[in-house]
């Protein structure tokens, strides 16, 4: 019994020690940066859990492009962590508590190989107008920083959040998927009105969504004839007429610099 206990202890203080370690401060420079064999491998880490989102080429796809993460004034440190966090609001989830320090250093060590060397390119659009596109296109659907629409997802990390083609096909109405909580749908009364909205929640008896007026809105299955998946999004075709190139590169200028980071994490 004495053998079992004590290694129950060695075992609980040894994992508290790990979970420890991967809670402390980061060093402020990869140790591993310019390492072949840590590189190598963390090619292969990055493919297999990241390429899905940025690409085999890490220039994005879903999430943005992270060759440009150190050329935007990002640092080893900060990086470190929001691999190891994640990036709250976003679909940036965390490496997970099981992903020792090392293999996120690998990563790492990786990207920086293939990252942009400077910030000298030039950006396309006057992202002052795009704020004013915005303002009159979207923000009656979409929140940043607190001021906007609700019935769209927040933008406020857009820029770190995603690509800038997926941005675009987004706009446009290529859309891709639906994001958990604003998925279209259709309720039909029994009374033979419908009512449009997001799937907010929902059970095997009820479903909760958000109407076009951003009002809240919960109704009984038992009340409803019929509970149907939407296929079009409830953002609108922002097609060349409503939204000219001009005036989507500014746009897109604009939400590029919704990063949603706090500089202090750099």
């Amino acid at each position: 019994m004495r053998t079992t206990l004590g290694g129950l202890v060695v075992a609980i203080v040894s994992v508290t020690g790990i979970l420890l370690g991967a809670q402390s401060e980061p060093p402020a420079v990869n140790p591993l940066a310019g390492n072949a064999d840590a590189i190598q491998t963390g090619m292969g880490l990055f493919r297999s859990r990241c390429a899905d989102c940025h690409g085999m080429d890490a220039r994005g796809v879903r999430g943005p492009d992270l060759t440009q993460v150190w050329a935007s004034g990002r640092s080893d440190a900060g990086l470190f962590r929001t691999l190891r966090r994640g990036v709250a609001g976003t679909e940036m989830p965390s490496v997970g508590p099981r992903t020792p320090d090392d293999e996120v250093w690998k990563i790492l060590a990786y990207l920086k190989t293939i990252a942009a060397p400077t910030t000298s390119d030039v950006e396309v659009g006057n992202a002052s107008n795009g704020e004013r596109v915005f303002r009159a296109q979207c923000a009656g659907c979409h929140t940043v920083n607190g001021t906007g629409g609700r019935l769209g997802p927040d933008l406020s990390r857009i820029g770190s959040a995603r690509a800038r083609g997926a941005i675009v096909r987004r706009v446009r109405g290529a859309t891709e998927d639906f994001l958990e909580g604003y998925q279209p749908v259709i309720i039909t009364l029994k009374n033979g009105q419908t009512v449009r909205g997001v799937r907010k929640n929902g059970d095997l008896f009820s479903v909760q969504i958000m109407d076009g007026r951003e009002r809240i809105q919960g109704y009984l299955k038992s009340d409803v004839r019929e509970v149907a998946d939407g296929k079009a999004s409830a953002m609108p075709v922002f097609g060349t007429e409503r939204l000219n190139e001009s005036d989507l590169n500014d746009l897109l200028a604009y939400l590029s610099t919704l990063k949603g980071f706090d500089p202090s994490v750099r």
